[in-house]
């Protein structure tokens, strides 16, 4: 239908954006994700690995209770922060598995962990603070940083440190204007686990500077592969009234849909969130908070139904881990937890670097978009990321389907079609 002409001598309409939107990257993320889904709804068979959603149903437990819920009739509002009940039986789960007090008063349950690192971010940082990001990082902390008026400051880190920021690289990118830190562990995208001694460290430095606070991302907790082990930071001596805890049950959970975090925080940076939440989204779904009281029903570690999902990942990231590693160019840190490897394949982009048939390939944008179009296999390249040299791939998929697509891209990456870089 054609838009009805515009009166005579009609004033143009204003269509500026808040100068914030313009400083704000797109999720490459969801981006690929949303392309894969359209190649595949098109009739190509392409291979999705950029999304970070397990493919496992939820637990039967737990969708049983959100199935009692809607017969019961939970389909209110909930407080603001999230029910008694709920909130409760967080504060026993922090307790009982990770060593931190928290009273209910402590905890605001959102609309996914996401939710709550922006309400946290928002909270705590005024125009002109820096936050202090290990890279590779999550997209998103970048862009929430910016959107709160914050400056962001990456760190970058390799490889060969395991992807982990060390003190002395903490120190030097500390100043006076540094208010948040944020630490993901275990790391989207790295996979990397900080081990507590290496987060002792840390906190020596942060220790020395009263305005820094720390955001401890906890979103993967329970996807941990022995012997690493999860610690959480603000359980460390004198860390606990400076750490705003993030959590949720997406990931270990197999909830992703049900759009469901909590942000653990002393009470004056909890109050100030949940006021940010209440001029926005207010509650929760009632009907997942009762879902996740089920959920954290299962016992330590999100008991039998998440660990044998662990275990599956586990042996999906050996086989990707040895299929990678096969592969001459890449440089590969193995992940100790989470469900992405982050391969270092600068071999493959950059000067000289091509493919018959598709032609040069400069980064990892190009290289990214060769894998999709050439191999019909979506990852993410890793300047997204803040590490330009990598790509971060999911396995978050069955080993039938990774064989498949690691075969395709074991074949787009044959000498025979592919050159590498020319100088390295």
């Amino acid at each position: 239908m054609a838009a009805a002409a515009a009166p005579a001598g009609a004033v143009k309409v204003d269509t500026t954006l808040n100068p914030l939107v313009a400083s704000v990257k797109p999720s490459k993320t969801m981006a690929l994700t949303d392309l894969a889904t359209s190649m595949k709804e098109s009739g190509i068979d392409v291979i999705g690995l950029a999304a970070g959603e397990p493919d496992f149903d939820t637990p039967a437990a737990i969708v049983e209770a959100g199935v009692a819920a809607l017969r019961q009739g939970y389909t209110r509002y909930t407080p603001n922060t999230g029910t008694s009940a709920l909130r409760k039986a967080i504060c026993k789960k922090l307790k009982e598995d990770n060593g931190l007090e928290y009273a209910p008063d402590e905890i605001v349950v959102s609309n996914g962990a996401k939710q709550s690192i922006w309400q946290a971010v928002l909270a705590t940082c005024s125009p002109g603070d820096e936050v202090v990001i290990p890279a590779p990082y999550w997209v998103s902390y970048t862009e929430m940083a910016r959107l709160a008026n914050a400056t962001p400051v990456v760190v970058p880190t390799t490889p060969e440190q395991g992807f982990l920021m060390s003190p002395e690289q903490l120190e030097a990118a500390l100043t006076p204007k540094s208010r948040l830190l944020i630490l993901c562990t275990p790391s989207n995208p790295t996979g990397a686990v900080y081990p507590k001694e290496h987060l002792e460290a840390l906190a020596a430095v942060i220790a020395k500077h009263p305005r820094l606070l720390v955001l401890s991302d906890e979103i993967y907790e329970y996807i941990t592969y022995a012997p690493a082990t999860h610690v959480s930071f603000g359980a460390l001596p004198g860390m606990f009234e400076r750490t705003l805890t993030v959590n949720g049950f997406s990931k270990a959970y197999a909830m992703t849909g049900w759009r469901l975090g909590y942000l653990a925080a002393p009470k004056h940076y909890a109050k100030a969130a949940a006021i940010i939440q209440s001029q926005s989204t207010s509650g929760a779904s009632s009907i997942s908070q009762q879902a996740a009281l089920a959920a954290l029903a299962l016992g330590p570690g999100g008991g039998e139904p998440v660990q044998a999902m662990v275990a599956a990942f586990r042996e999906r990231r050996d086989y990707v881990s040895a299929r990678l590693k096969a592969i001459p160019g890449v440089n590969l840190a193995e992940p100790a937890g989470a469900f992405y490897v982050l391969p270092e394949m600068s071999a493959f982009f950059g000067p000289g670097a091509a493919a018959k048939g598709f032609g040069p390939v400069p980064d990892s944008d190009t290289f990214c978009r060769y894998l999709i179009e050439v191999a019909n296999v979506a990852v993410v390249p890793g300047d997204a990321f803040g590490a330009d040299s990598c790509i971060r791939i999911s396995y978050a998929a069955s080993l039938e389907t990774l064989g498949k697509a690691l075969d395709r891209i074991a074949a787009a990456l044959d000498p025979s079609v592919y050159t590498l870089r020319a100088e390295r």
